[in-house]
């Protein structure tokens, strides 16, 4: 029999979680576009990772296919932010074929550690399984391997909000958080100081965060609007990056052809 633990849940797998382990660096973007075709081309480009949203973005669920397709077309993992950590809505998308969720707004270990049992079959999680599901291998693993899969979906913890700062020491020690990743916005607005990134408040908010995911032998991700950002992240401690997104690619190139023609 085949080694499950080698066995590719779905085609185009990519194994995020080992890179992570080993304390790799990774960049990725965010989609909100629902479009395949900017999903490929931002893929293509050579991103580690890429966060298709449907949480903010302009796709739903049934959009996720197609993205999933285009994605496994390269070397780039996909992953989803679900519309909410329900359940279902996690289940949903992993059986679609992503290869680890990110989950919004959490703001207690206790919501940290439901999420992630959405994520798991049993006897590890509480995730429905159907072996013929895209997820699950389409029909070609059986009962014997499915647990493996477990281990292979990166489980992704946002963090925006003073509650998920404070307890982000317990979301980190919690088996299957991966990755703590802060939400800028979100986070500067809980906080009372609305896209104030330079305040000292903020700053301290992410040392305590990195502090307490390296504390747990986990990475802290954050996503960056301007890559000019992205030195000092790296020197605070941040190796899961997002830059940009394909809206905010489109939006800048073209206001930067039209600087070019002397329009801008």
């Amino acid at each position: 029999m085949t080694d499950p633990t080698a066995l590719a849940p779905v085609p185009g797998f990519t194994n995020l979680r080992a890179r992570l382990r080993a304390g790799e660096t990774l960049f990725g973007t965010f989609l909100g576009l629902g479009s395949p075709t900017a999903t490929e081309l931002c893929a293509r480009a050579g991103f580690d990772w890429v966060i298709i949203d449907l949480e903010h973005g302009a796709g739903s669920e049934s959009d996720l296919l197609a993205n999933l397709h285009a994605v496994a077309s390269t070397p780039t993992t996909a992953l989803v932010r679900p519309r909410s950590a329900d359940r279902l809505r996690i289940g949903r998308v992993l059986d679609l074929g992503a290869h680890g969720i990110m989950v919004p707004r959490i703001d207690l270990p206790e919501q940290a550690r439901e999420a992630i049992s959405f994520m798991r079959y049993p006897p590890d999680g509480t995730r429905g399984l159907a072996l013929s599901t895209r997820g699950a291998g389409l029909g070609e693993l059986g009962h014997a391997d499915v647990r493996a899969i477990n281990q292979q979906i990166v489980g992704i913890i946002q963090v925006e909000s003073p509650s998920a700062v404070e307890h982000a020491a317990e979301t980190a020690a919690i088996e299957g958080v991966d990755v703590l990743f802060v939400g800028p916005a979100d986070l500067t607005h809980s906080m009372g100081i609305p896209g104030r990134f330079d305040d000292a408040r903020y700053l301290s908010a992410l040392e305590r965060v990195v502090g307490a995911a390296q504390g747990a032998g986990k990475a802290t991700g954050i996503l960056l609007r301007d890559a000019n950002a992205l030195p000092r992240h790296l020197e605070l401690g941040f190796r899961f990056v997002g830059l940009g997104s394909d809206g905010a690619f489109i939006a800048d190139g073209a206001r930067a052809v039209l600087r070019e023609a002397g329009r801008g």
